[in-house]
């Protein structure tokens, strides 16, 4: 059946035309000179901005990389388009988060061909240089990303899959690995300076969904999620409430906005502390799932993180200068 059906798909892409791409250089017109390795080279597909910038910059030119998630986009609540499944099947080099973070492309990956190279990199992450077994953040958190110093393992990796598609140029990408893998370690560095100028008492993070996990852990700062680390939950009015009263108590300044994540709960938050008689600032957006607009410094995951790290800083009361970070 899912033969039957992937055939039916191609001839409606190839004939019939498909629904429009988030992205415009997503289109199948605009890739089909790159499919397998037309021209030398290799067509990649990565499912995130996280991912896919780090493959774009480990490939070089090398490499058409190819994002299916463009700015704002939801990754829980994806639903891939027919260009999409196309796209995917026929990509050489096939990188994704995993751990139910794509859970609406569970059955794409699942009906892959065998020989197609496929990177989980979040499990990648998680199994070889992640924490502990019984580390709860193991069994449901797929944002490994917002550890800059655990997401800074995941270039080599790369480049070793890119390697098996081109072990030409074997050198050439770990050396690119290599050098992005520095530039993630300083940006780690970077932001633990900054996120540790927070007065101790204002160093709660409270966003839309608990998707900051693993920043906490890593950059030492409580956070509370409106949301569950999946945005298909919903918020409760006890959690609103419970977070009203911690707003107030702790007089946290600032709750933040993400950028792929309706702000409708966090305006709630902000109107149950005004009836406490407590003014908080509504911040952000913060780059949590997705990358910033395409073309922008935080369009980048350097740029995403670096955004992140410093709008936290300065809206909890810590020291944040004018100067982006610079490897």
């Amino acid at each position: 059946m899912w033969v039957k059906s992937s055939l039916l798909m191609l001839v409606l892409a190839a004939f019939a035309g498909c629904a429009p791409q988030r992205q415009t250089d997503n289109s199948l017109t605009a890739v089909k000179d790159s499919l397998g390795t037309a021209g030398g080279r290799s067509l990649s597909v990565s499912t995130t901005g996280m991912i896919g910038n780090l493959v774009e910059m480990v490939g070089g030119e090398n490499v058409h990389s190819v994002t299916l998630m463009g700015a704002g986009v939801d990754p829980h609540l994806f639903k891939p388009t027919r260009d999409d499944v196309v796209m995917v099947r026929q990509a050489k080099a096939l990188f994704y988060n995993g751990l139910h973070l794509e859970g609406r492309m569970g059955a794409v990956f699942n009906h892959l061909p065998p020989s197609q190279l496929k990177l989980a990199i979040g499990e990648w992450v998680w199994e070889h240089h992640g924490r502990s077994e019984g580390d709860p953040l193991h069994a449901e958190d797929p944002h490994i990303w917002m550890d800059v110093s655990l997401w800074a393992e995941a270039p080599l990796e790369i480049a070793k899959t890119l390697a098996a598609l081109q072990p030409e140029n074997q050198k050439e990408l770990t050396d690119r690995a290599e050098m992005l893998r520095k530039q993630l370690l300083a940006l780690d560095e970077y932001g633990q300076k900054l996120i540790k100028t927070i007065p101790d008492n204002q160093r709660v993070l409270i966003t839309s969904h608990d998707a900051f996990q693993y920043f906490g852990k890593r950059y030492n700062i409580e956070v509370r999620g409106v949301q569950g680390m999946s945005t298909e939950s919903e918020a409760g009015l006890a959690t609103i409430s419970e977070l009203v009263n911690m707003i107030v108590d702790r007089g946290i300044p600032t709750i933040f906005v993400e950028s792929s994540v309706s702000s409708n709960t966090m305006r709630a938050l902000v109107e149950g502390c005004a009836a406490r008689g407590k003014q908080i600032n509504l911040g952000g957006p913060l780059y949590a799932d997705a990358l910033g607009p395409s073309g922008t410094y935080e369009g980048t995951y350097i740029g995403m993180m670096d955004h992140n790290f410093r709008v936290i800083a300065a809206g909890l009361g810590g020291k944040v200068s004018d100067e982006r970070f610079a490897p």
